[in-house]
C-alpha cells in the first residue's frame, strides 16, 4: 500500500492510498524519489482534461520522474536493485508503420503514464512506488542526482523540438514562452549550436529564468517589447494569438515550430505569411527516445537549477499544484519529493 496523487474530476486532487499490482516478469518496481508536474497534470486538475484527453475515471498523475530500483521480475537482466533511473513514459505497439520507422511517439495505440486518452487510462507515477516495464527504465548517469533526473522527461520534450526544426548550429532562434518546457528549449537550443537565442514572454520572472538557462537576450511582450526577426521560432506559449506573431517575426523561408499545446477546436490564426514568405511551420509531438539525450546532457553539467524553483513532499500536493498553477508565485518547475 502506497500513497499517490489522484485527480478525480477538476478541482478534485487527493492523495489516495493505492495497492500495487504483481511484478511481472519483465517488470521493475521502482521507488520513486522525485516527480516534476507538467502542464498536462495541471490541465486534469484545473479542467478535468488535457487536450483532447477527458477525465472519465480517477487518474493517478504523473509522468516526470526518477527514483531507484526496488525489485526486478525474474526475466529482467542489464539492471540491478538500488540503481537510479529514469522512466520513459510511452508504451508503444512496436509494430505500426511509425514504430518501424523511427517515428513510435506518433504511434497510433501509444499509452503515456499519466494520461486519460484511453479508458482505462493509463495510470501515473506520482506514487511512493511505480510498477512499469524494464524497457522503459533509463540508467541514470553517476554524478547525477534523482532530483535532477527528474526533469530528463521535459528535457527530452525541448530536444526533440530542436530537432524538428533541423540543424540551428550558427542560427538564430526565437523561444516565445518561457514556461518550463521553453526555458528547457532554450537550454537545448544552446546546446544544439544556436549563435544566439532570444526569449520573450509576459513575465519578467519567467524571462530571468530563461536568461539564467542560456537566452543571450529576452523580450517582455507585457512591457511593450516586440518580437525580433530570426532563423528560426519555438512558439512554446501555446497562446493562438502568439501563432500569428511568431509567423511574422519569423525570417523569410524560416522555420516555426509549434511546441506549446494548442487549444481544441477552431482557432483565429492569420496563416497568410505562411504562404508569401514561404514558412515551414512545424509540429513536435513529445519525444522518440530524447529522454536518454536529456541524461547525458545532465552528466555533462547542463544546469537547469534556475528553472527548479519549488519543491514540496508529497503530502503537500494539493499546495504544490496551486503554486505550479499560479505564475504570480515565480514557479517555472515544480518539484514532488516522495
Amino acid at each position: 500500500m502506497s500513497l499517490a496523487v489522484v485527480v478525480h474530476a477538476a478541482g478534485d486532487l487527493r492523495l489516495d492510498p493505492i495497492e500495487s499490482s504483481g511484478l511481472g516478469p519483465q517488470d521493475a518496481l521502482v521507488d520513486i524519489e522525485y516527480g516534476g508536474i507538467c502542464g498536462s497534470d495541471l490541465h486534469y486538475v484545473k479542467h478535468g482534461a488535457a487536450g483532447l484527453s477527458i477525465l472519465k475515471d480517477p487518474l493517478i498523475l504523473g509522468h516526470e520522474v526518477a527514483g531507484r530500483i526496488a525489485a526486478l521480475g525474474s526475466e529482467v537482466s542489464g539492471f540491478e536493485v538500488g540503481q537510479a533511473v529514469a522512466i520513459h513514459p510511452a508504451t508503444v505497439c512496436g509494430e505500426c508503420e511509425f514504430c518501424t520507422s523511427g517515428r513510435p511517439n506518433l504511434c497510433g495505440s501509444v499509452r503515456y503514464l499519466g494520461s486519460a486518452a484511453y479508458r482505462p487510462h493509463t495510470q501515473g507515477a506520482f506514487a511512493a512506488q511505480k510498477i512499469v516495464p524494464a524497457g522503459q527504465l533509463r540508467p541514470v548517469p553517476e554524478g547525477v542526482s534523482t532530483r535532477l533526473a527528474s526533469v530528463a522527461e521535459p528535457l527530452g520534450v525541448a530536444i526533440h523540438a530542436v530537432n524538428r526544426a533541423g540543424s540551428v548550429e550558427g542560427k538564430t532562434v526565437l523561444v516565445n514562452g518561457a514556461g518550463p518546457i521553453g526555458v528547457l528549449v532554450v537550454a537545448a537550443a544552446r546546446k544544439a549550436g544556436a549563435a544566439r537565442v532570444v526569449a520573450s514572454d509576459l513575465a519578467s520572472a519567467s524571462l530571468e529564468i530563461a536568461r539564467r538557462m542560456g537566452a543571450d537576450d529576452v523580450v517582455n511582450l507585457a512591457e511593450g517589447g516586440s518580437l525580433p526577426e530570426t532563423d528560426v521560432v519555438f512558439e512554446a506559449s501555446g497562446a493562438p494569438p502568439a501563432v500569428t506573431s511568431v509567423l511574422r517575426a519569423v525570417k523569410r523561408g524560416g522555420v516555426v515550430v509549434q511546441v506549446g499545446n494548442l487549444p481544441a477546436g477552431t482557432l483565429e490564426v492569420s496563416l497568410a505569411e505562411l504562404v508569401f514568405r514561404e514558412i515551414d511551420y512545424r509540429g513536435t509531438f513529445r519525444f522518440i527516445d530524447e529522454i536518454s539525450t536529456a541524461l547525458e546532457y545532465l552528466a555533462e553539467g547542463l544546469d537547469v537549477e534556475p528553472m527548479l524553483t519549488h519543491e514540496f513532499p508529497v503530502d503537500d500536493a494539493v499546495e504544490a499544484f496551486r503554486v505550479a498553477g499560479d505564475r504570480s508565485t515565480g514557479s517555472s518547475k515544480v518539484l514532488l519529493k516522495f
